[in-house]
C-alpha cells in the first residue's frame, strides 16, 4: 500500500471516529440531563381536554428522551390543594404544576384574562394573541417576579355557563343565589346581586347536594357529566359567555427551569404545545356527545336570549374597566387583548361563514 493510500485512509479513520466521538458526546449531553418532576394536578387527571393533556405531554415527553424526562403527575390534594399550587412552585416546594391560573386571581387580578374571561377571544384568536402576539411575553412578565415560567399547555372552547334550578330569563335572576362562579365572570354576577363563591370541582357534586349552593359552573358538557352535575339539575345554561375559552398552564420554578439544558427547556416547550392541540382536539370531539346525552336524559340545555347576553356583555365591560383602573397589569393585558380582538375582526367576520351555515339537523 502506497504512503497516499496510507494518509487517505488513516484520513478516513480519523473522520470517522471525530463522528463517532461527536455522537457518543451528544448522545451522553442528552443523557445526562435526567429530568424527574412532581407535578401536583388543580384538577383529577381524567378531565377530557382540561387535564388530559398533561398525561399526553407526560408520555410524549418519556418517549421522545427516551425516559430521561419524566413529569409523574398527582391528583388534586396528594401533594398540595389546588388553591396552593402556584405558591408551591414560586417557593420550590416542588418543581412544576399544572393548573388553572384563575384560581390565583385573588393574588395577581391579570390572570383570569388569560385562562378564560367573559366575552373574550374563541380559541383560534387567543392562540394567534398568545403565540404570534403579546400574550406570551406578557404572562412571563407577570410570572418572572413569582420565580415562576409558565406556559400554555392545554386550551379547550367555551364552557357551560353553569347548571341553576330554574331558567334564566333575565338578570334578575341571578339576585339572590348562592352560586359558584370562577374568574371574572364571578364578579359579574356580584355586580348583579350573587352570592358567589368559590369551590374546587371535585367538591362541587356534594355542595349541590347538601344545598351549600343554589348553582354552579365548572366546565364544559363534557366534563360537568364527569362531575355528575346533571344528577343534580337539570337546567343547563349555555352558551359561556363567561369563559369563551378555558386554558390550563404549566408552571415550573424559575430556578430549576434556568438549570436545564437548552434543549431540554425546549423539549418540554415543544411538549406543551403539542399537549395543547391534542387536548383540545379531544374537548371538541367529546362535546356533541355529552350533549346528545344530556338531550336523552332530560337535561333541559338552555341558550340565553340574546338581550340577556347584551345585559351581561355591558355588565361585564362594567367590571373589566373597574379592574383596569386598579391594576396596571391587568389594564396592559385587558388593552392588548382588546386591541387584537378589534384586529382580528376583520378576518373573524369575513373570513368564516356565519354560524347558520353550520346547521346539520
Amino acid at each position: 500500500m502506497s504512503i497516499k493510500q496510507k494518509l487517505s485512509r488513516l484520513s478516513v479513520g480519523v473522520a470517522a471516529a471525530a463522528v463517532l466521538s461527536g455522537s457518543m458526546i451528544s448522545s451522553n449531553v442528552m443523557a445526562a440531563e435526567k429530568i424527574r418532576w412532581q407535578v401536583p394536578l388543580a384538577f383529577p387527571s381524567h378531565l377530557v381536554g382540561l387535564t388530559t393533556p398533561v398525561k399526553h405531554l407526560s408520555e410524549s415527553l418519556k418517549a421522545i428522551s427516551d425516559g430521561d424526562v419524566q413529569l409523574r403527575y398527582y391528583e388534586p390534594g396528594e401533594l398540595v390543594p389546588p388553591f396552593e399550587i402556584m405558591d408551591s412552585v414560586s417557593e420550590g416546594k416542588y418543581p412544576a404544576g399544572y393548573t388553572w391560573v384563575g384560581y390565583d386571581q385573588g393574588t395577581i387580578p391579570a390572570l383570569p384574562l388569560y385562562s378564560g374571561a367573559p366575552f373574550n377571544m374563541e380559541p383560534p384568536a387567543y392562540l394567534a394573541w398568545y403565540y404570534e402576539g403579546e400574550g406570551k411575553a406578557l404572562l412571563e412578565e407577570i410570572y418572572d417576579e413569582r420565580n415562576i415560567h409558565p406556559m400554555l399547555c392545554s386550551i379547550i372552547g367555551p364552557e357551560g355557563a353553569g347548571w341553576f334550578a330554574k331558567p334564566i330569563e333575565g338578570l334578575d335572576d341571578f339576585d339572590g343565589l348562592k352560586i359558584r362562579f370562577a374568574g371574572i365572570g364571578g364578579k359579574v354576577l356580584e355586580k348583579l346581586g350573587a352570592s358567589v363563591t368559590m369551590i374546587p370541582g371535585g367538591e362541587l357534586y356534594q355542595s349541590l347536594e347538601r344545598g351549600t349552593i343554589d348553582a354552579t359552573e365548572f366546565s364544559q358538557p363534557a366534563i360537568d357529566k364527569m362531575l355528575g352535575l346533571d344528577q343534580i339539575i337539570k337546567n343547563y345554561i349555555m352558551p359561556g359567555w363567561h369563559q369563551t375559552l378555558t386554558t390550563s398552564h404549566l408552571l415550573v420554578n424559575k430556578d430549576v427551569w434556568n438549570e436545564l439544558e437548552p434543549q431540554s427547556r425546549a423539549l418540554i416547550e415543544m411538549g406543551c404545545e403539542s399537549a395543547t392541540l391534542k387536548g383540545f382536539a379531544q374537548s371538541e370531539f367529546a362535546q356533541p356527545t355529552a350533549l346528545r346525552d344530556y338531550e336523552s336524559e332530560g337535561v333541559n340545555a338552555q341558550t340565553l336570549p340574546e338581550p340577556v347576553l347584551r345585559e351581561l356583555e355591558k355588565a361585564t365591560n362594567e367590571v373589566l374597566d373597574e379592574i383596569a383602573a386598579e391594576d396596571e397589569m391587568f389594564r396592559r393585558v385587558l388593552t392588548s387583548q382588546r386591541e387584537f380582538m378589534e384586529h382580528h375582526s376583520i378576518w373573524h367576520s369575513k373570513g368564516y361563514l356565519p354560524r347558520d351555515f353550520y346547521q346539520y339537523d
